[in-house]
Protein backbone atom coordinates (compact mmCIF):
# COMPACT_ATOMS: atom_id res chain seq x y z
CA UNK A 1 0.00 0.00 0.00
CA UNK A 2 1.21 3.50 -0.83
CA UNK A 3 1.90 5.76 1.65
CA UNK A 4 2.76 9.16 1.85
CA UNK A 5 5.43 11.14 3.89
CA UNK A 6 4.74 14.27 6.15
CA UNK A 7 6.66 16.29 8.08
CA UNK A 8 6.30 18.39 11.00
CA UNK A 9 8.64 21.20 11.43
CA UNK A 10 8.84 23.19 15.20
CA UNK A 11 9.95 26.37 15.75
CA UNK A 12 12.37 28.40 13.14
CA UNK A 13 15.35 27.21 15.84
CA UNK A 14 14.77 23.68 15.56
CA UNK A 15 17.30 21.66 13.68
CA UNK A 16 15.43 18.78 12.71
CA UNK A 17 12.20 17.66 11.82
CA UNK A 18 10.09 14.92 12.76
CA UNK A 19 8.59 12.67 10.15
CA UNK A 20 5.36 10.35 10.01
CA UNK A 21 4.26 7.91 8.12
CA UNK A 22 0.72 8.02 7.23
CA UNK A 23 -1.33 5.10 5.05
CA UNK A 24 -3.28 6.34 2.44
CA UNK A 25 -7.29 5.66 2.70
CA UNK A 26 -7.48 1.81 1.50
CA UNK A 27 -11.38 1.24 0.71
CA UNK A 28 -12.63 -2.10 -0.64
CA UNK A 29 -15.36 -3.51 -2.80
CA UNK A 30 -16.80 -6.81 -3.22
CA UNK A 31 -19.21 -7.76 -6.23
CA UNK A 32 -21.87 -10.53 -6.06
CA UNK A 33 -22.21 -13.55 -8.58
CA UNK A 34 -23.31 -11.25 -11.12
CA UNK A 35 -20.07 -9.49 -11.35
CA UNK A 36 -19.04 -6.11 -12.12
CA UNK A 37 -20.75 -5.90 -15.60
CA UNK A 38 -23.91 -7.21 -15.23
CA UNK A 39 -25.36 -3.76 -17.04
CA UNK A 40 -27.11 -3.86 -13.69
CA UNK A 41 -27.29 -4.00 -10.14
CA UNK A 42 -23.55 -4.59 -9.55
CA UNK A 43 -22.32 -2.47 -12.34
CA UNK A 44 -23.69 0.44 -11.14
CA UNK A 45 -22.01 -0.23 -7.88
CA UNK A 46 -18.78 -0.44 -9.62
CA UNK A 47 -19.87 3.02 -11.45
CA UNK A 48 -19.77 4.38 -7.58
CA UNK A 49 -16.85 3.06 -6.74
CA UNK A 50 -15.22 4.37 -10.20
CA UNK A 51 -16.44 8.12 -9.50
CA UNK A 52 -14.50 7.60 -6.52
CA UNK A 53 -11.59 6.51 -7.81
CA UNK A 54 -11.22 9.65 -10.42
CA UNK A 55 -12.56 12.49 -8.32
CA UNK A 56 -9.90 11.55 -5.16
CA UNK A 57 -7.03 9.91 -7.29
CA UNK A 58 -7.12 7.03 -4.67
CA UNK A 59 -7.26 3.22 -5.78
CA UNK A 60 -9.55 0.97 -4.53
CA UNK A 61 -9.55 -3.43 -4.47
CA UNK A 62 -12.18 -4.79 -5.63
CA UNK A 63 -13.45 -8.50 -5.68
CA UNK A 64 -15.82 -11.12 -6.60
CA UNK A 65 -17.46 -14.01 -5.45
CA UNK A 66 -18.53 -17.24 -7.63
CA UNK A 67 -21.10 -18.83 -4.92
CA UNK A 68 -21.66 -18.10 -1.45
CA UNK A 69 -19.62 -19.91 0.35
CA UNK A 70 -16.89 -17.78 -0.71
CA UNK A 71 -18.27 -14.62 0.78
CA UNK A 72 -17.10 -14.49 4.35
CA UNK A 73 -13.59 -15.62 2.80
CA UNK A 74 -13.54 -12.84 0.82
CA UNK A 75 -14.59 -9.75 3.41
CA UNK A 76 -11.27 -11.46 5.48
CA UNK A 77 -8.91 -11.11 2.98
CA UNK A 78 -10.11 -7.86 2.71
CA UNK A 79 -9.77 -6.79 5.94
CA UNK A 80 -6.84 -8.62 6.45
CA UNK A 81 -4.96 -6.65 3.98
CA UNK A 82 -5.55 -3.39 6.23
CA UNK A 83 -9.09 -2.25 4.70
CA UNK A 84 -10.56 0.91 6.19
CA UNK A 85 -13.98 0.53 4.80
CA UNK A 86 -15.26 -2.62 3.17
CA UNK A 87 -18.70 -2.46 1.01
CA UNK A 88 -20.32 -5.30 0.01
CA UNK A 89 -22.72 -5.95 -2.65
CA UNK A 90 -25.80 -7.28 -2.59
CA UNK A 91 -28.38 -8.92 0.48
CA UNK A 92 -27.27 -12.00 0.34
CA UNK A 93 -23.48 -10.64 2.13
CA UNK A 94 -25.84 -9.88 5.42
CA UNK A 95 -24.75 -12.85 7.32
CA UNK A 96 -21.37 -12.86 6.36
CA UNK A 97 -21.09 -9.04 7.14
CA UNK A 98 -22.70 -9.53 10.78
CA UNK A 99 -20.08 -12.42 11.26
CA UNK A 100 -16.98 -11.07 9.83
CA UNK A 101 -16.84 -7.37 11.08
CA UNK A 102 -17.22 -9.30 14.72
CA UNK A 103 -14.24 -10.45 13.97
CA UNK A 104 -12.55 -7.09 12.87
CA UNK A 105 -13.82 -4.18 14.70
CA UNK A 106 -11.74 -1.71 13.76
CA UNK A 107 -13.05 -1.78 9.88
CA UNK A 108 -15.90 -0.33 8.51
CA UNK A 109 -18.05 -2.52 6.75
CA UNK A 110 -21.28 -0.96 4.42
CA UNK A 111 -23.75 -4.03 3.34
CA UNK A 112 -25.55 -2.60 0.34
CA UNK A 113 -29.02 -3.47 -0.35
CA UNK A 114 -29.90 -5.41 3.02
CA UNK A 115 -29.74 -4.52 7.04
CA UNK A 116 -27.02 -6.23 8.96
CA UNK A 117 -26.39 -5.35 12.65
CA UNK A 118 -23.19 -4.62 13.91
CA UNK A 119 -21.50 -1.56 15.84
CA UNK A 120 -19.07 -1.02 12.59
CA UNK A 121 -21.73 -2.01 9.81
CA UNK A 122 -24.07 0.73 8.01
CA UNK A 123 -26.68 -0.64 5.91
CA UNK A 124 -27.74 0.95 2.97
CA UNK A 125 -31.22 -0.14 1.68
CA UNK A 126 -33.61 1.21 -1.06
CA UNK A 127 -37.64 1.73 -1.85
CA UNK A 128 -37.67 -0.50 -4.46
CA UNK A 129 -41.71 -0.43 -4.41
CA UNK A 130 -41.56 3.26 -5.13
CA UNK A 131 -39.59 3.64 -8.33
CA UNK A 132 -41.06 0.05 -9.41
CA UNK A 133 -44.45 2.13 -9.53
CA UNK A 134 -43.48 4.18 -11.76
CA UNK A 135 -42.54 2.39 -14.11
CA UNK A 136 -45.70 -0.32 -13.79
CA UNK A 137 -47.97 3.29 -14.53
CA UNK A 138 -46.06 3.44 -18.00
CA UNK A 139 -45.58 -0.03 -18.46
CA UNK A 140 -49.90 -0.29 -18.45
CA UNK A 141 -50.49 3.10 -20.06
CA UNK A 142 -48.26 1.92 -22.66
CA UNK A 143 -49.50 -1.71 -23.17
CA UNK A 144 -51.76 -2.03 -26.47
CA UNK A 145 -53.27 -5.85 -25.12
CA UNK A 146 -53.60 -4.35 -21.33
CA UNK A 147 -51.45 -6.61 -19.82
CA UNK A 148 -47.76 -6.68 -18.45
CA UNK A 149 -45.27 -8.77 -17.04
CA UNK A 150 -42.50 -8.88 -14.40
CA UNK A 151 -39.49 -11.42 -14.45
CA UNK A 152 -37.71 -11.42 -10.70
CA UNK A 153 -34.76 -13.37 -9.93
CA UNK A 154 -34.18 -14.92 -6.62
CA UNK A 155 -37.83 -15.41 -5.14
CA UNK A 156 -36.76 -13.51 -2.06
CA UNK A 157 -38.95 -10.58 -0.23
CA UNK A 158 -36.28 -7.66 -1.85
CA UNK A 159 -37.03 -9.20 -5.54
CA UNK A 160 -40.86 -9.13 -4.82
CA UNK A 161 -41.07 -6.07 -3.83
CA UNK A 162 -39.90 -5.02 -6.90
CA UNK A 163 -43.24 -6.48 -8.57
CA UNK A 164 -45.39 -5.70 -6.39
CA UNK A 165 -44.88 -1.67 -6.49
CA UNK A 166 -44.97 -2.34 -10.21
CA UNK A 167 -48.37 -4.05 -10.05
CA UNK A 168 -49.40 -1.00 -7.68
CA UNK A 169 -48.14 1.38 -10.39
CA UNK A 170 -50.13 -0.88 -13.16
CA UNK A 171 -53.34 -1.08 -11.37
CA UNK A 172 -52.79 2.73 -10.52
CA UNK A 173 -52.69 3.91 -14.18
CA UNK A 174 -55.11 1.04 -15.62
CA UNK A 175 -57.55 -0.48 -13.12
CA UNK A 176 -58.45 -3.43 -15.55
CA UNK A 177 -54.58 -4.25 -16.45
CA UNK A 178 -53.43 -8.09 -16.51
CA UNK A 179 -50.70 -8.66 -14.61
CA UNK A 180 -48.16 -12.47 -14.74
CA UNK A 181 -45.28 -12.73 -12.62
CA UNK A 182 -43.06 -15.44 -12.78
CA UNK A 183 -39.96 -15.74 -10.56
CA UNK A 184 -36.57 -17.50 -11.89
CA UNK A 185 -35.11 -19.51 -9.09
CA UNK A 186 -34.23 -19.62 -5.37
CA UNK A 187 -30.74 -19.41 -5.10
CA UNK A 188 -28.22 -17.04 -6.01
CA UNK A 189 -28.31 -19.23 -9.49
CA UNK A 190 -31.32 -17.28 -10.56
CA UNK A 191 -29.46 -13.93 -11.29
CA UNK A 192 -27.13 -15.68 -13.89
CA UNK A 193 -29.72 -17.56 -16.27
CA UNK A 194 -30.32 -15.60 -19.07
CA UNK A 195 -31.80 -18.66 -20.44
CA UNK A 196 -34.34 -19.19 -18.27
CA UNK A 197 -34.98 -15.64 -18.10
CA UNK A 198 -35.57 -15.78 -22.14
CA UNK A 199 -37.74 -19.10 -21.60
CA UNK A 200 -40.22 -16.93 -18.83
CA UNK A 201 -39.97 -13.73 -20.84
CA UNK A 202 -41.24 -15.65 -23.91
CA UNK A 203 -44.18 -17.62 -22.04
CA UNK A 204 -45.68 -14.33 -21.00
CA UNK A 205 -45.39 -13.30 -24.67
CA UNK A 206 -47.41 -15.73 -25.62
CA UNK A 207 -50.06 -15.07 -22.88
CA UNK A 208 -50.48 -11.82 -24.28
CA UNK A 209 -47.80 -9.81 -22.49
CA UNK A 210 -46.37 -6.98 -24.62
CA UNK A 211 -44.98 -5.21 -21.82
CA UNK A 212 -42.32 -6.91 -19.32
CA UNK A 213 -40.34 -5.88 -16.78
CA UNK A 214 -37.36 -7.81 -14.98
CA UNK A 215 -35.60 -7.55 -12.40
CA UNK A 216 -32.76 -10.58 -12.48
CA UNK A 217 -29.34 -8.55 -12.83
CA UNK A 218 -27.86 -10.78 -16.00
CA UNK A 219 -31.00 -13.10 -16.31
CA UNK A 220 -32.42 -9.73 -17.86
CA UNK A 221 -30.16 -10.39 -21.01
CA UNK A 222 -32.32 -13.12 -21.90
CA UNK A 223 -35.33 -11.24 -21.18
CA UNK A 224 -34.18 -8.62 -23.49
CA UNK A 225 -33.44 -10.96 -26.53
CA UNK A 226 -36.84 -12.43 -26.13
CA UNK A 227 -38.78 -9.28 -26.31
CA UNK A 228 -37.00 -8.13 -29.36
CA UNK A 229 -38.21 -10.95 -30.97
CA UNK A 230 -41.59 -10.66 -29.77
CA UNK A 231 -41.15 -6.93 -30.88
CA UNK A 232 -42.73 -6.18 -27.54
CA UNK A 233 -41.28 -3.53 -24.76
CA UNK A 234 -38.86 -4.25 -21.79
CA UNK A 235 -38.45 -2.65 -18.65
CA UNK A 236 -34.92 -2.08 -17.14
CA UNK A 237 -33.54 -1.95 -13.70
CA UNK A 238 -31.18 -0.75 -11.31
CA UNK A 239 -28.32 0.57 -13.95
CA UNK A 240 -30.20 2.82 -16.78
CA UNK A 241 -30.28 0.12 -19.25
CA UNK A 242 -32.33 2.63 -22.24
CA UNK A 243 -29.40 2.38 -24.45
CA UNK A 244 -29.24 -1.62 -24.19
CA UNK A 245 -32.24 -1.55 -27.25
CA UNK A 246 -33.39 1.76 -28.52
CA UNK A 247 -37.27 1.45 -29.37
CA UNK A 248 -37.36 -1.68 -27.11
CA UNK A 249 -36.69 -0.52 -23.73
CA UNK A 250 -39.69 1.85 -22.48
CA UNK A 251 -37.74 2.77 -19.51
CA UNK A 252 -35.48 1.72 -16.59
CA UNK A 253 -36.36 1.60 -12.73
CA UNK A 254 -32.77 2.93 -11.64
CA UNK A 255 -31.94 2.09 -8.38
CA UNK A 256 -28.89 4.43 -7.09
CA UNK A 257 -26.46 1.99 -5.81
CA UNK A 258 -23.80 4.34 -7.74
CA UNK A 259 -24.71 7.20 -5.39
CA UNK A 260 -24.91 4.70 -2.54
CA UNK A 261 -21.38 3.13 -3.34
CA UNK A 262 -19.32 6.91 -3.94
CA UNK A 263 -21.35 8.38 -0.62
CA UNK A 264 -20.28 5.64 1.89
CA UNK A 265 -16.39 6.07 0.26
CA UNK A 266 -16.23 10.12 0.12
CA UNK A 267 -17.93 9.67 3.76
CA UNK A 268 -15.55 7.45 5.27
CA UNK A 269 -12.09 9.00 3.66
CA UNK A 270 -13.63 12.17 5.23
CA UNK A 271 -13.87 10.12 9.00
CA UNK A 272 -18.28 11.03 8.62
CA UNK A 273 -18.75 7.37 8.10
CA UNK A 274 -21.50 6.43 10.25
CA UNK A 275 -22.60 2.91 11.43
CA UNK A 276 -26.30 3.49 10.64
CA UNK A 277 -29.44 2.44 8.70
CA UNK A 278 -30.11 4.56 5.23
CA UNK A 279 -33.50 3.80 3.34
CA UNK A 280 -33.26 5.14 0.21
CA UNK A 281 -36.69 5.72 -2.33
CA UNK A 282 -37.92 8.77 -4.23
CA UNK A 283 -37.45 11.36 -1.65
CA UNK A 284 -33.65 10.10 -0.93
CA UNK A 285 -32.50 10.20 -4.86
CA UNK A 286 -32.27 6.55 -4.43
CA UNK A 287 -34.71 5.21 -7.08
CA UNK A 288 -36.44 6.53 -9.98
CA UNK A 289 -37.48 6.25 -13.41
CA UNK A 290 -34.91 6.83 -16.42
CA UNK A 291 -36.13 9.37 -19.43
CA UNK A 292 -33.84 10.22 -22.09
CA UNK A 293 -32.31 9.91 -25.78
CA UNK A 294 -32.43 6.42 -25.77
CA UNK A 295 -36.30 6.08 -25.00
CA UNK A 296 -37.74 9.81 -25.30
CA UNK A 297 -39.92 8.23 -28.82
CA UNK A 298 -42.16 5.55 -26.64
CA UNK A 299 -42.85 8.06 -23.78
CA UNK A 300 -45.60 10.42 -24.72
CA UNK A 301 -45.77 14.17 -23.01
CA UNK A 302 -48.83 12.92 -21.24
CA UNK A 303 -47.65 9.93 -19.91
CA UNK A 304 -44.65 11.59 -18.93
CA UNK A 305 -46.99 13.93 -17.24
CA UNK A 306 -48.70 11.58 -15.29
CA UNK A 307 -45.91 9.77 -14.01
CA UNK A 308 -44.24 13.01 -12.66
CA UNK A 309 -47.42 13.91 -10.83
CA UNK A 310 -47.46 9.92 -9.63
CA UNK A 311 -43.75 10.67 -8.33
CA UNK A 312 -44.78 13.73 -6.69
CA UNK A 313 -47.39 12.69 -5.29
CA UNK A 314 -45.19 9.54 -3.66
CA UNK A 315 -42.90 11.81 -2.12
CA UNK A 316 -45.12 14.04 -0.20
CA UNK A 317 -47.06 11.04 0.85
CA UNK A 318 -50.23 11.32 -1.05
CA UNK A 319 -50.05 7.84 -2.81
CA UNK A 320 -49.09 5.64 -0.44
CA UNK A 321 -46.78 2.50 -2.25
CA UNK A 322 -47.21 -0.86 0.01
CA UNK A 323 -43.80 -2.41 0.66
CA UNK A 324 -44.22 -6.55 0.30
CA UNK A 325 -41.42 -6.92 3.18
CA UNK A 326 -42.94 -5.03 5.14
CA UNK A 327 -46.84 -6.47 4.78
CA UNK A 328 -45.56 -9.72 3.75
CA UNK A 329 -47.97 -9.45 1.26
CA UNK A 330 -49.13 -7.94 -2.22
CA UNK A 331 -52.42 -5.70 -2.09
CA UNK A 332 -52.58 -6.07 -6.14
CA UNK A 333 -52.90 -9.81 -7.59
Amino acid sequence: MKTTMSCLTGLALSVAAVCVQAKDFAPAVIYDQAGKFDKSFNEAAFNGAERFRKETGLAYREGQVSNDAQKEQMLRNMARKGADIVVAVGFAYTQPVETVAKEFPKVKFTLIDAVAKGTNVQSIAFKEQEGSFLVGMLAAMKSKSGKVGYIGGMDVPLIRAFGCGYAQGARYARPKAELMQNMIGTTHAAFNDPSRGAELAKSQLDRGADVIFAAAALSNMGVIQSVKTGKALYVGVDSNQNYLAPGVVLTSMVKRVDNAVYQTLMDAKKGSWKPEVKLMGLKEGGVDWALDQYNRPLVTPQMEKTVQQARQDIISGKIKVVDYRVANSCPVK
